[in-house]
């Protein structure tokens, strides 16, 4: 996975942002997010790419019986442990692309965001799977394929100066080079269907797909991921 977020000038300008100073309350996506989870008292949680520990925390307020957060990024995993610490919750420093744990350790997996880092997203949904519970549910947030596809991720001004959201290379998946916080990032595209086959060829459920507006404010502000989609939500459960 990508490491840029150890990178001490990509880290001091992604702590600036207002999703990492106000955490749920400044995600967009929170709202679409949130409908969508199980109830969280007495499971086990385990979130895959933990970042500042949003998410961690929040599990451990609705009562969840353990909380394991995960991240490649030792500076994030820092940020997690001196903020967002709670009893139940335990922080561990690991790789999505290699983590595993032994079948039926969790009950609840989520993943906010992070899974555009990850290349071989079919053998990430089988160790999932595995690591369910019978009766579990995974729910992730990953960028929208068409928000990834032509690899910049920045808006395109046309001869006529209109503001319009560039898609070219769907169908070639693969290592982006996207332009975030100012810096050049390695992502990786995968067409919706490889996507959501992934899921499904791992024995899972599909049982919820939302592509988040954002909150009111974004929408009455016209803010960019309220014009094309930024972002896919997924939820499978183990059946």
């Amino acid at each position: 996975m990508s490491n840029a977020y150890d990178d001490q000038s990509f880290f001091a300008a992604y702590a600036q942002m207002p999703r990492s100073q106000h955490g749920l309350d400044a995600a967009g996506e929170w709202p679409d997010f949130q409908a969508l989870l199980p109830a969280l008292a007495g499971q086990r949680v385990l979130d895959l790419g933990c970042g500042y520990g949003w998410h961690c925390q929040y599990a451990a307020a609705q009562g969840a019986q353990s909380v394991l957060g995960v991240d490649s990024s030792p500076r994030m995993l820092a940020e997690a442990r001196a903020h967002h610490s709670a009893p139940g919750i335990t922080y561990e420093l690991g790789d999505l692309t290699t983590f595993t744990r032994p079948a039926g350790s969790f009950d609840v997996i989520i993943s906010s965001l992070a899974l555009h880092y990850v290349a071989d997203l079919a053998a990430l949904m089988q160790r999932i799977a595995a690591m369910l519970a019978p009766g579990g549910v995974m729910l992730v947030t990953i960028e929208h394929p068409l928000f990834t596809a032509e690899g910049h991720e920045q808006w395109v001004t046309t001869t006529t100066g209109e503001q319009v959201w560039p898609v070219d290379r769907y169908f070639d998946e693969g290592a982006r080079a996207t332009q975030f916080l100012a810096h050049t990032v390695t992502k990786y595209h995968h067409t919706l269907s490889t996507l959501l086959t992934s899921v499904l060829a791992a024995g899972l459920t599909l049982t919820a797909v939302a592509e988040p507006r954002g909150t009111a404010a974004d929408i009455a502000q016209r803010a960019g991921w309220t014009r094309a989609p930024m972002m896919l939500i997924v939820r499978g459960e183990k059946r």
